[in-house]
């Protein structure tokens, strides 16, 4: 069973990745569609989405390891 600190390692790993990941696709793909914003825009258009993607990760690993 995965303890609760291991899960929220796990978690915060996922998404530090998932936001570098999410600066690059932005900074290419976000002008395709006519939308320029600066690095600062997309950092902070990207942490939003942090905030939210490490709840998410976080609360479905405690459930799954809940119904383990």
């Amino acid at each position: 069973m995965q303890s609760r600190r291991k899960s929220l390692i796990e978690a915060v790993t996922n998404v530090g990745v998932g936001y570098a990941l999410a600066i690059c696709t932005q900074i290419v793909v976000f002008p395709w569609f006519g939308f320029e914003p600066a690095l600062a825009d997309n950092m902070t258009i990207g942490a939003v989405f942090l905030i939210v993607s490490l709840g998410r990760s976080y609360l479905l690993r405690r459930l799954f390891e809940r119904f383990r």
